[in-house]
């Protein structure tokens, strides 16, 4: 039998790694536009000599998100659909702002991994591991100026544990990273996911399931 180069290998291993985000871009730039007629991977790209500095601008992070709703906090995106210039960049950002006792509730992105920067307040995070690592949970109390990393795909959240209103900011590495909020997506679905699928996944009786289905499942993003 024949073996392939090592060389070879660690080249596969690396065009694969390669191809796990945002591809790079292969111009300056590529402001994205809207086409409702095609739908694409990613954004059409604006004409280059039509693109202004507005393009690259995002005001969305001056003013603190409304908190008052079931969760006490509001998540403001900058992706590329708030901000055109992200396109092909692999890049995102979001504000995140927390009434005390707010939470971001568990949720995932599932393309892009997530780094934290507290600006104000203090929030507990968490996220836990895939079954392969046994749903590890490897959770932090974070100040002023911490910084933690979220990995992409895995489940993680954001707690004010302060008796003050709390702040961060978020980078992703995707520039639209998605978000798959769990406590939604589970009971919240439309249509809704069979009861029998849900008794059995949570152990719990067909009442418990059917109380959170009726629920109104708020989305703070």
């Amino acid at each position: 039998m024949k073996f392939l180069p090592i060389s070879l290998l660690i080249l596969a291993l690396a065009t694969a790694t390669s191809f796990a985000y945002d591809p790079s871009p292969l111009q300056d730039f590529c402001v994205a536009i809207n086409d409702p007629k095609v739908f694409v991977n990613g954004k059409f790209c604006k004409d280059p000599k039509q693109v202004t500095a507005d393009d690259f601008l995002f005001k969305g992070f001056r003013y603190p998100g409304n908190t008052v709703n079931p969760l006490g906090s509001k998540v403001t995106p900058a992706f590329v659909y708030q901000l055109p210039g992200l396109n092909t960049l692999g890049i995102s950002m979001a504000r995140i702002d927390f009434a005390p006792g707010g939470l971001n509730p568990p949720h995932t992105h599932p393309r892009g991994s997530e780094i934290l920067v507290v600006a104000e307040g203090t929030l507990l995070v968490g996220f836990v591991t895939s079954n392969q690592l046994n749903n590890t949970f490897f959770t932090k109390v974070l100040y002023k100026g911490d910084v933690f990393v979220f990995p992409i795909g895995l489940i993680h959240f954001q707690l004010n544990i302060g008796k003050t209103p709390a702040l961060a900011f978020a980078a992703l590495s995707s520039q639209n990273p998605g978000v798959i909020t769990i406590a939604n997506s589970v009971f919240g679905s439309k249509p809704p996911i069979s009861a029998d699928v849900l008794t059995k996944a949570f152990q719990v009786d067909k009442k418990v399931v059917d109380y959170l289905q009726a629920q109104f499942w708020y989305d703070n993003n």
